[in-house]
């Protein structure tokens, strides 16, 4: 096939592996650009995914410096060779770029390009980007292009496969998107249920304040003190929601070094003690981590915030091919049954539906004065 020092099959393997290993849209385009380039030896390379608007939304450049591309300026219009590529969407392959008497020219900075390969990149019917290469590495009689049917034919290759990761990666992102945009409704969920039954006592106990200011003044001191350690109440509720809205870096450290790191952070800030321990746990499913993280923060907080607890024991140990994690602490403890009754959760049904919702389950034990046992099993994959 290519000429260049990469060609054959394990050449090919090794680039589409490449891409199938991101999932972010712009790890892919960079990846598919970069494996373009060294599989057909050129000098340059570039990818545009086109927008609605006559240009480019993307566009990734492979051979080119940081200072070039910021000295060459604003993205690229879908103009000359490159609206041939979107809207003709057929291979172009040319001697010289320059002398087709579609090029328009390029700016100043723009390095000089003169043999061209350029192929469209569909998703069925739809033109979702364009991959080009220039100035292939070989000796080239004067006017002949270096490029040839056999690199047309690796390049469609690598665009098909270019095709399927572009798509996946944007269903990834999609993805992502609608798990944020559901995160973010059980928060307002909780927000109604926890932060605005607060505000809502805060009002009235406010109006009974001002009601007794002049006839009952210590009745009135009273009421006000009650309105402070509401809002103190409110604002801890916030706090702990705009924590949940920043995602903890579990992709980059894992779950058991961002709970480590976590919980030693709580350790310093609290008087209480809390510990860490895990016994060789595997590596689980992201979602498994996620709510196994955002349980244990949970539980947490209702130690240290609510429970007075003096020491605080998180573990994390294998089981199978999952794991169990395990909260407990010494503090005041509650009645499960009765905080069922009285409307009051503390975070348990959020738990609950967190464990549910990646095939594990939540078991809680917990008596006045006896402190509280989080336990939250999941599965693994």
């Amino acid at each position: 096939m290519s000429q260049g020092p990469r060609s054959g099959l394990a050449a090919v393997s090794s680039a589409l592996l490449a891409m199938s290993r991101h999932l972010e849209v712009r790890d892919v385009l960079k990846t598919i650009v970069a494996s373009a380039r060294e599989l057909l030896d050129a000098q340059y390379a570039a990818l545009g995914v086109p927008d609605d608007h006559g240009g480019f939304a993307q566009f990734v450049v492979d051979g080119v410096s940081d200072e070039q591309w910021r000295a060459i300026g604003p993205l690229p219009r879908q103009h000359g060779i490159l609206a041939a590529m979107l809207h003709e969407a057929k291979a172009e392959r040319l001697a010289d770029v320059r002398k087709d008497p579609r090029f328009e020219g390029w700016p100043a900075a723009h390095p000089e390009m003169s043999d061209f390969l350029g192929l469209p990149i569909r998703d069925g019917n739809e033109v979702i980007g364009a991959l080009f290469l220039a100035n292939k590495r070989c000796p080239k009689p004067e006017g002949s292009c270096g490029f040839t049917e056999e690199d047309e034919e690796l390049l469609s290759i690598l665009a098909q496969h270019a095709a399927i990761a572009l798509t996946n990666a944007r269903l990834y992102e999609r993805s992502r998107e609608l798990t944020i945009a559901e995160e973010r409704s059980r928060l307002a969920h909780e927000l109604h249920d926890a932060v605005s039954q607060k505000l809502f006592s805060l009002r009235l106990t406010a109006q009974a304040a001002a009601a007794l200011v002049d006839r009952d003044p210590v009745r009135a001191k009273g009421e006000l003190q009650q309105v402070a350690a509401l809002a103190a109440e409110a604002a801890d509720e916030l706090r702990a929601a705009v924590v949940e809205l920043r995602p903890a870096a579990l992709d980059e450290d894992g779950l058991v070094a961002t709970l480590r790191t976590q919980i030693q952070v709580l350790d310093r800030a609290h008087s209480a003690r809390v510990t860490f321990t895990a016994r060789g746990p595997r590596a689980l499913p992201a979602a498994q981590e996620e709510a196994m993280l955002r349980v244990a923060q949970e539980a947490l907080h209702n130690a240290l915030r609510h429970a007075r607890a003096e020491h605080v024991d998180v573990t994390l140990d294998r089981h199978g091919r999952g794991a169990v994690l395990r909260i407990t602490d010494d503090g005041t403890g509650f009645d499960p049954m009765a905080v069922r009754r009285a409307g009051r959760h503390l975070g348990l049904v959020s738990m609950r539906d967190r464990a549910s919702g990646v095939g594990g389950r939540l078991t809680v034990e917990s008596a006045p004065g006896k402190g509280t046992a989080i336990e939250m099993e999941v599965p693994g994959g």
